[in-house]
């Protein structure tokens, strides 16, 4: 009788931890301009401060000329200027790590770094297409992906996704597939449309590729994305 109860109490500690862990935060590292976020259950914004704890459904919106740089577990979330996104999950499991970042408008980048021995799984999901990683870095605005370093999985709603490297860009087209990243730089290196005709909707890749300082983990394994 004794072993089954301690059984029962290791058990009880075991799933109590690994559900305590699914609550963890994210904190707002450093902000520029107007930011504001919005909690779970609020209907009014507040003013955003460095250090503010962004919880689960919290909803941070920039204004013009306006930043912030969000730390969540492992990952680094810039976001851009004009810019609304919430946090809809994370979960610590074991050596795992799941981030689900709901991006209704805008544009982020987002810089994956799982400690050694650990495997971090980002997703952030547009109304337009869901972007994938495990360990990279790359800019994402609902629309246009490029990525600066590893790889990312982008599917639109209409899918199949296709798989970005290093150094390439993707974007949604109006049939709601993911673009092929070949034709995406094909089309960024042909000579500039005639005059009235609509540019392609493609953001150039990000210098910040260039800088040590954000810079992602390339050596991922994306295996148990597929």
């Amino acid at each position: 009788m004794k072993k089954v109860i301690c059984v029962l109490l290791l058990t009880a500690v075991v799933v109590g931890g690994a559900f305590a862990q699914a609550g963890e935060t994210g904190r707002i590292r450093e902000l520029m301009g107007d930011v504001e976020i919005k909690r779970a259950g609020s209907s009014n914004y507040v003013r955003a401060s460095a250090g503010d704890i962004i919880a689960l459904n919290t909803l941070v919106s920039t204004g013009f000329r306006s930043s912030a740089v969000i730390e969540i577990g492992s990952s680094v979330i810039t976001v851009r200027p004009l810019t609304r996104l919430s946090l809809a999950e994370i979960q610590k499991v074991e050596n795992s790590e799941n981030v689900h970042m709901e991006l209704q408008s805008g544009r982020v980048r987002v810089d994956v770094k799982p400690p050694s021995g650990t495997r971090t799984t980002f997703n952030v999901q547009s109304p337009s297409a869901t972007a994938s990683v495990r360990g990279t870095s790359f800019e994402f605005d609902t629309v246009n992906l490029t990525v600066d370093e590893g790889r990312v999985i982008f599917v639109g709603n209409a899918g199949p996704g296709v798989i970005v490297d290093a150094g390439g860009a993707s974007l949604i087209s109006a049939d709601a597939t993911s673009a092929d990243p070949v034709d995406v730089i094909t089309a960024l290196l042909l000579p500039p449309s005639p005059q009235g005709a609509p540019p392609p909707e493609v953001i150039a890749p990000s210098s910040a590729s260039s800088s040590s300082e954000g810079s992602g983990l390339v050596d991922a394994d994306f295996g148990l994305l597929f």
